[in-house]
């Protein structure tokens, strides 16, 4: 049976999203980032980085939610995982794109923008982080403009990674980016996204 490591107030909310889109059933070990329970000699033999989502899909262990999303798409053998292999690479390409473009700056600055209380928001962090946040957003407007989804003409892995990881774009103003602001809606409004989504909000 798949287990999945990692509150859905972490990474593992893409995680949890994608076991639904599958239909999946799974146990989950619903715990935090940094909790004591990510450092117990058992768990970090499933994730030496002490880090969540990892999964346990029958012994096979794997952390990292992206490259877990992936792997479950593809064994369930999911319309999700486009069989053309350019399709495929494109999902890879926004994945990764997003890891390093959007996933921390995002975080950063929402939390030191709208999310923490006023007292513990650090400007400067917030300014920094949005000088990196709108370019990218611009690489996104620019790719929607062209195609509803980022890999083919369907919802995919693509659009559940990057859109599982702008989980906290819902929370600003994003209507500059008109294609963005209708595709990240798209995303979200999908029965599977507002599971996961209810989970981290309860």
């Amino acid at each position: 049976m798949l287990r999945i490591y990692g509150s859905a107030n972490s990474r593992a909310l893409r995680v949890i999203w994608m076991a639904a889109e599958l239909g999946l059933q799974y146990d989950h070990k619903d715990w935090l980032p940094r909790s004591p329970e990510t450092k117990t000699t058992d768990y970090l033999e499933v994730n030496p980085n002490a880090r969540v989502p990892s999964i346990d899909d029958d012994g096979f262990i794997l952390s990292e939610s992206m490259a877990i999303n992936m792997y479950l798409a593809k064994k369930h053998k999911s319309a999700l995982y486009p069989s053309d292999p350019k399709l495929e690479a494109l999902c890879w390409q926004w994945s990764l794109w997003e890891t390093d473009r959007l996933d921390r700056q995002i975080v950063d600055y929402v939390r030191n923008s709208v999310a923490s209380p006023p007292a513990e928001r650090k400007p400067a962090v917030a300014e920094a982080a949005w000088l990196q946040v709108a370019p990218a957003f611009d690489v996104l407007e620019t790719a929607l403009a062209k195609s509803p989804w980022l890999a083919g003409p369907a919802f995919s892995v693509a659009d559940l990674n990057v859109a599982g990881a702008l989980y906290r774009a819902l929370s600003i103003d994003v209507s500059k980016w008109r294609n963005l602001d209708g595709w990240l809606h798209r995303c979200w409004d999908r029965p599977a996204a507002k599971h996961a989504r209810a989970l981290r909000e309860q």
